[in-house]
């Protein structure tokens, strides 16, 4: 075994190699006694301020995409020394969890080059703290405005009690001013670098040339509620029920490579690099 194979070994299926993984068991721990604060506080500022009006305030503030210029590699490596205070699993850059879903993506999916960059991506959306955004309107667990919160969101529903929008009855009803099974894209999710990121890939300024699961991939993976509790059902199509095959593909290799363990990231330029080339080529507006 060469060096570099030594290196990615652990970027695998945690299933298969161990004791480099936690239990699976062990992840995405919300205990409200043992969370850390600066996970409480972050969830506590984002159930609270994140609103119908606020959500559409952040669209038209950031769908004007002037806010920088850079490839998409640019932009995933200014993540170097960003940490989700969201996460009560990750304590490393970003950057370093973006290449580690990757090749855990690439060893277990090696034909689907496309995967692969959408593993590597799909947290540069948390650029925006850059230009000021809180944590708490850029990272963690996404979830429907406009309607009543669901109990299996992070901490419950009585987490949103002091946000604005449940004192209002076009929002505080289980369908709020949504129709049954509109479809996830008649949704309006709570503002975070999982939508920002599809909008900038899906802007007619901007190249992209990932396929439609990819997408679904990057827009819904923080959705936790809908892909892996079973909640808001009856908000989605049947479109959305067949891209939850993809997410839930997705979500294992995003959650269980979580780890101190990282990739050697010199050595992996030279190939993220020309697949960014192919997928999202040059400058992207953000």
């Amino acid at each position: 075994m060469t060096s570099t194979e030594q290196k990615r070994i652990v970027l695998t299926d945690p299933s298969e190699y161990r004791p480099e993984y936690r239990d699976k068991a062990s992840y995405r721990d919300f205990n409200i006694h043992t969370c850390p604060a600066r996970v409480i506080d972050t969830y506590k500022s984002m159930h609270t301020f994140q609103t119908v009006e606020y959500v559409r305030g952040k669209i038209e503030h950031y769908c004007k995409f002037n806010h920088a210029e850079m490839t998409m590699m640019e932009a995933l490596n200014s993540l170097d020394a960003f940490l989700d205070e969201s996460d009560p699993d990750v304590d490393i850059p970003n950057s370093l969890h973006g290449y580690q879903t990757a090749e855990a993506i690439r060893r277990k999916h090696p034909d689907k080059d496309w995967f692969h960059v959408v593993g590597l991506i799909h947290d540069a959306g948390k650029v925006m703290a850059h230009w000021g955004e809180p944590q708490w309107s850029t990272v963690g667990d996404t979830f429907p405005v406009g309607c009543l919160p669901d109990d299996r969101i992070v901490f419950g529903r009585e987490s949103f009690k002091d946000n604005p929008d449940m004192k209002d009855e076009k929002f505080n009803t289980r369908l709020g001013m949504y129709e049954e099974n509109c479809g996830l894209d008649k949704v309006l999710m709570s503002w975070g670098h999982d939508e920002y990121l599809y909008r900038v890939l899906t802007s007619d300024l901007n190249t992209c040339r990932l396929p439609e699961e990819g997408l679904y991939m990057i827009r819904y993976h923080s959705f936790y509620p809908w892909h892996t509790s079973g909640a808001y059902g009856y908000l989605c199509n049947n479109k959305d029920e067949e891209m939850k095959d993809w997410i839930n593909e997705f979500n294992k290799f995003d959650l269980y490579t979580k780890s101190a363990v990282t990739p050697n990231v010199d050595e992996l330029q030279a190939y993220y690099s020309a697949l960014m080339e192919k997928y999202i080529p040059g400058k992207v507006k953000w």
